[in-house]
């Protein structure tokens, strides 16, 4: 059985999303859609819209076939931990082509990027060492060092949120030399950051916005959701009286702060020498969640890079065991959800996957397992008592099937 990989957040699983997979299957000629999605919180350090079964459901009921989950230590990352991480999960689950949305549609484009990198990996490292150190963020640096090296022209420009990403899932693929095929579409309508709802495909952020801004789904909101999306969002909203987003979390967040000492924030994975000072010192002054990360924010630190740092704090994430896991190897496999026919795939291949197939959290489990049961009470922490038992459940009791 042939399968085709998709690396995705679905917050929320949008029309876009349909064409995505539609198109995968088409380019690939693939019998089974796999999903590699992130769970409770998304690399941009945002708490995803609604929890990771319900988005799960939607795909599945949908056309995906199997859906894989990220784990925390690579989703809330930057694009490269971010995009290896994901690919290593697809090649554990032996699937034969990955495919990706991009900006132009062509993937000799980044296969030329990936050897003019590869060639002049030297140079790149060290026009990107000079601008942090002159106090640049990464995103900037890394920028810059494109750019140095003619990487941010044309159809292949790697300033572009899905291009950077794809850059990595192909370099990912050629570095490790995995027998695994890279394809690409074009991206339609709607662009990645656009805020703007409008038409019947359009962009996850002008979706989550509307969504934010109302207590029900709106019709402008139904109009660019397929109907499974609709269904599990009202699911969803029902068993849990909320949408996740930061500003319900800012109280946690605030009080986690104010009640560790600058030692044991500096414990904290993301939270570098001397940011502990700033990031105590603006909890106490700020009114509100966006109001906290304009004042932590400076040159160095990019509003994502603050989100996934506070994340970590939420979750109670150390140095030491994400430095000791995001490099690793993947240990096993956490399947969310499947169909009929992601079940026949997983039997097929069942023999030539050498980690773990796993479905809940358990007592004994690998410390990366550990992670992302503690990153799930974190996301559950905003729900009412009675919500977050039954919710939580669902870690528990096994992956969606359909």
């Amino acid at each position: 059985m042939k399968a085709c990989g998709l690396v995705v957040e679905y917050n929320p699983f949008h029309n876009g999303h349909v064409y995505h997979l539609q198109q995968a299957k088409k380019v690939t000629n693939a019998d089974c859609i796999v999903a590699v999605m992130s769970g409770s919180f998304l690399q941009r350090g945002e708490p995803a819209i609604s929890d990771k079964f319900h988005r799960a459901k939607a795909a599945l009921q949908t056309g995906v076939d199997l859906v894989l989950e990220l784990p925390f230590v690579c989703a809330v990352q930057h694009s490269d931990l971010f995009a290896d991480g994901a690919v290593r999960i697809l090649h554990e689950c032996k699937i034969s082509a990955l495919c990706f949305g991009s900006e132009s549609g062509e993937l000799s484009s980044f296969v030329h990027g990936y050897h003019a990198w590869k060639e002049n990996k030297t140079k790149f490292d060290i026009f990107l060492k000079e601008k942090l150190h002159l106090g640049y963020s990464f995103p900037q640096a890394a920028k810059y060092a494109y750019e140095k090296l003619g990487l941010t022209a044309g159809d292949f420009d790697l300033t572009q949120p899905n291009n950077i990403l794809g850059f990595g899932y192909v370099r990912a693929i050629m570095e490790n030399n995995f027998p695994m095929e890279p394809k690409t579409i074009r991206r339609i309508q709607s662009h990645y950051h656009d805020s703007h709802l409008h038409g019947n495909i359009a962009s996850a952020t002008s979706i989550r916005k509307e969504l934010l801004g109302n207590s029900e789904l709106t019709t402008k909101a139904r109009n660019s959701l397929p109907d499974s999306t609709i269904v599990q969002l009202d699911a969803y909203r029902k068993k849990a009286d909320l949408w996740h987003h930061w500003e319900l979390y800012f109280p946690l967040l605030q009080y986690r702060i104010n009640t560790m000492t600058p030692e044991e924030l500096r414990q904290i994975f993301g939270v570098d020498e001397g940011m502990e000072y700033r990031i105590k010192k603006m909890a106490s002054k700020a009114m509100n969640f966006a109001d906290l990360v304009r004042l932590v924010k400076s040159k160095r630190y990019t509003w994502t890079r603050i989100q996934r740092m506070f994340v970590y704090i939420l979750a109670n994430i150390k140095d030491e065991e994400m430095n000791r896991l995001k490099q690793a190897e993947i240990p096993y496999l956490r399947i969310l959800g499947f169909t009929e026919r992601g079940k026949a795939f997983l039997n097929e291949k069942k023999k030539d996957i050498a980690v773990p197939l796993v479905t809940s959290y358990h007592r004994d489990q690998h410390p990366m397992l550990a992670i992302e049961e503690k990153a799930s009470h974190a996301y559950y922490s905003v729900l009412k008592a009675e919500n977050k038992q039954t919710l939580f459940q669902q870690e528990m009791q096994g992956p969606v099937q359909i």
